[in-house]
């Protein structure tokens, strides 16, 4: 039996799950916590700013995995394993094509459950096949899985190949719906990605554009709305042809109810997000913004490369956007928007109750009303609700909580932007700095008290030597660095590093993704 409660909590809607009987109030279903990617774990009574040190805080434990991790995470308290009892699991995806569900404490600390989509003759794909550095050895899943823990039910997106001597490879993207108990297919799972719009766009056949499995890379974190999930895809290293694709599914049936193209006649606007998640608002909207790639929706076209889109829920329809000024000019000089995933804000005080906020590589933050996004304006971005120079590119989103922003741009330390009357106003610097990329923050708090600020280096992620930091700020002040994994490195360094994970913070503990691990932080035992 479960049930379900609802709460607010810092002007987010918060759902706590009753699981098999047993209130669930942990839980990391989603990339990012929650559909508005606010980043922002508020039930952590455990860490605060007095404990997070190098004397009380370090590395634990590690769970070994058998490929790299750039998926995010996830976190199911109470689940009942057959023959195994009661468990809080931690879900972690592999580009080796495997999920694991494991004891989230480390106890014990072998998989309570494993599958692999390596089945009848697949593989995972090379960096040959996708001609591109950035995901390598293999590459099988990348984008963080969902969720829906009132059903059991873990969503993921698999990608495998079939080798053939005499024929052309057979590249495959699928659909799982897994039990989250077992790791057993549900819903006549898994199902094949295909989907096809009118156009005359690069790769096109006869008008029409179809889904190509080997050039479309999902990096994006999978959504779950309203009874949907929905899919994204991009690019492998700009290799086409390739198109910005979102697609909806039912979250029961798996059958397929939306698909949109952000390039039906042209090429590009992938939605990649640098592994962060497309967002959706309290009505089912949908929230991605496209990279590179033609703009012509102005002039009445259908094609929106560099802008914030805004779907219908259901059908993956247009229903607002907005574009830079200078989207021409990002296009040509390879500045994403889509760099960055787009978060949306709890509800503000003033003019624009609504707001999301996104940035890109240009380097800017843009402070959008997500009632009127203001579509095109060819002079300058006065559509915006406000406009923020950052140093570096952004590469990731933002995180959110008491009323705070956190950001941090390439080349860059840590920045805090107080939200005042629907704007952001700078607030404080972190005494740390990330010398050659960005990261996305994540936050974790006990409401609205001892919030901690964690954020993730990946510097040297293409390097075979180099091991991700963990930082930890003080939320309220993030000057204040309360604690770094290079600190005792002896004892706590992390793995090696893989571009853009985002640490995941649930119940006392801290899971750090890595090449073929996830290494796992909390409060020491006494005396160690």
């Amino acid at each position: 039996m479960r049930l379900a409660a609802f709460k607010k909590l810092n002007g987010c809607s918060v759902v706590a799950v009753f699981v098999f009987g047993l209130a669930a109030e942990a839980q990391m279903t989603t990339a990012q916590v929650d559909n508005a990617r606010t980043g922002a774990y508020l039930n952590e009574t455990t860490l605060t700013p007095r404990n997070v040190n190098p004397q009380q805080f370090g590395k634990i434990f590690t769970l070994k995995v058998d490929g790299d991790v750039y998926a995010q995470p996830l976190f199911l308290s109470g689940v009942e394993i057959p023959g195994k009892g009661r468990h809080d699991l931690l879900f972690v995806a592999t580009e080796h094509d495997s999920v694991y569900a494991f004891d989230a404490y480390g106890k014990p600390s072998t998989p309570l459950w494993q599958v692999s989509f390596l089945k009848d003759g697949a593989t995972t794909l090379s960096q040959g096949d996708t001609q591109c550095f950035f995901i390598r050895p293999e590459v099988g899943i990348t984008s963080t899985p969902v969720i829906d823990a009132r059903s059991g039910t873990l969503y993921v997106l698999s990608r495998t190949k079939k080798a053939h001597t005499l024929a052309a490879n057979e590249y495959h993207q699928q659909l799982h719906a897994l039990a989250v108990t077992t790791g057993v297919e549900k819903f006549g799972g898994p199902v094949e990605i295909q989907a096809s719009v009118p156009g005359i766009g690069e790769g096109s056949s006869n008008d029409t554009v179809a889904f190509e499995p080997l050039r479309e890379n999902p990096r994006a974190a999978l959504l779950l709305s309203n009874s949907m999930v929905y899919l994204s895809w991009a690019s492998s290293c700009d290799v086409g042809p390739y198109h910005g694709w979102v697609m909806a599914y039912d979250a029961q049936s798996l059958k397929q109810r939306g698909v949109f193209n952000a390039s039906p006649n042209a090429d590009d606007s992938g939605i990649w997000a640098s592994d962060t998640g497309i967002a959706a608002d309290k009505d089912g909207n949908v929230f991605a913004a496209t990279g590179n790639g033609q703009f012509d929706a102005a002039k009445g076209g259908s094609d929106y490369g560099d802008t914030l889109l805004k779907l219908t829920a259901r059908d993956l329809r247009v229903g607002d956007f907005f574009t830079p000024f200078n989207a021409e000019e990002l296009n040509a000089h390879d500045n994403d928007l889509g760099s960055g995933g787009p978060m949306l804000l709890p509800d503000q005080p003033g003019p624009h109750p609504h707001l999301a906020v996104v940035g890109g590589k240009a380097p800017m933050i843009y402070v959008l009303d997500r009632d009127h996004l203001g579509h095109y304006q060819p002079q300058s971005n006065s559509h915006a609700v406000q406009t923020i120079t950052t140093k570096g590119g952004i590469f990731g989103s933002m995180a959110y909580w008491n009323r705070n922003v956190y950001v941090l741009s390439d080349s860059d330390a840590l920045r805090d932007f107080e939200v005042k009357d629907g704007k952001l106003a700078f607030k404080a610097t972190s005494s740390f700095r990330f010398e050659d990329h960005a990261a996305t923050p994540s936050v974790s708090a006990n409401g609205d008290k001892d919030g901690i600020v964690w954020v993730l280096s990946s510097k040297g992620w293409n390097s075979p030597d180099r091991n991700a930091v963990l930082h930890a700020a003080d939320a309220s002040n993030v000057a204040h660095e309360l604690y770094n994994s290079e600190q005792n490195a002896a004892r706590d360094r992390a793995g090696t590093a893989l571009r853009f994970n985002i640490p995941t913070i649930v119940n006392g503990l801290v899971y750090v993704a890595a090449k073929r691990e996830v290494d796992v932080y909390g409060l020491l035992p006494a005396g160690r």
